[in-house]
This record gives structure tokens, sequence and C-alpha cells, in this order.
């Protein structure tokens, strides 16, 4: 375990979340499927869900992608996902990626969770740079990046195509490690 705050906790991905992540996938079809598209497709099943946990966890072993679980402590169910991707070990920078389940949306479970996985991203793995990059009409995404004082840096234009739509500008934010 990372982390417990308020009634949740932080873990990093374990081979025996499979059957929770295809249950949180599955319940949150929908959301996952504009900005989320890979892990939707690879959780969707329960063999599917299982290989995506195996390989998460090798991931995270060789530090070449970072997958975190937001679980409810009294009933160890999946509430959300937090990724640290687009690792580049030179300028020790990575990327959040995160989605909450509908349920626990709009409660500040994300943000706790951000702001706590930034101190281990800094303390625990060394990165000195951590970026956000959100779609200006995801108004939560935005909301997180700010309350965790990630600094708005520009626009990036046409940076990611959602599957079947023309491509989105999307808005890079920036937290250094200021230890």
């Amino acid at each position: 375990m990372i982390v417990q705050f308020d009634t949740y906790y932080i873990d990093r991905i374990q081979e025996k979340d499979a059957w929770k992540i295809c249950d949180f996938i599955v319940a949150n079809e929908d959301r996952l499927r504009r900005f989320f598209p890979k892990t939707l497709e690879q959780g969707l099943t329960p063999s599917l869900a299982e290989r995506f946990c195996k390989k998460k966890v090798k991931q995270f072993e060789h530090k070449e992608e970072f997958l975190f679980t937001v679980k409810a402590k009294e009933s160890n169910a999946l509430v959300g996902l937090i990724y640290i991707k687009d690792l580049d070990w030179t300028k020790k920078l990575g990327e959040f990626a995160y989605c909450i389940g509908y349920p626990f949306e709009g409660k500040g479970i994300t943000s706790k969770a951000v702001n706590y996985l930034s101190e281990y991203a800094f303390n625990n793995l060394g990165f000195e740079v951590l970026q956000i990059i959100a779609y200006k009409a995801n108004i939560g995404s935005v909301k997180i990046a700010k309350h965790n004082g990630f600094k708005w840096i520009k626009t990036l234009e046409k940076e990611f195509t959602p599957i079947g739509e023309k491509p989105l500008d999307m808005e890079l934010y920036i937290l250094y490690n200021e230890k």
C-alpha cells in the first residue's frame, strides 16, 4: 500500500486486481471510451483484464509505466485508476492520467490521490517534473491539475485523437519538484 486517506487507499497494480479491473472497466465503459480506449479494450473481459494486470505489473517493476489503484478501505472496491506514464528518465518526467468511477466523481478522491502520488513520484521515484495533459472541457481534470499546484503551460494543438473523432487540442499543466 502506498498511502491511506479518508476511506480510501492507493496501491500499485497487482495481478490479483484483474477481476476488479474488469468490473471497473465494464461499469465505466462509456466514460473510458473517449480518453482511455486502450485501457478499455484491454480490460473488458476477465481474461483480458488478467493479461492487462500482468503486463502492468511487469511495466511497474521495470519502471516503464506506473499504474496505481484507488480502492475503498472497507470493501476493497476499485474506485479509480491513476497512471504515471510517458516516462522520460533523462528529464525525470512523468505524466499523470486518471479516471474515477461514476459513483465517486466530484468527491475530491482523485485530487487527493494525485496529491499523494505527486509526493510519491518526487520522493520515491525520483521525478523532477510531472505533467497533466487535459482536455479543456473536462472541467474535473482541469480542477485536479490546478488544485494540486500544476501550472498551465500551453495548449497542445491536435494532441489527442479520440477514436472516431477529429484531433483535440489539449492543455498542458506542469508541476516541478520544489524540494
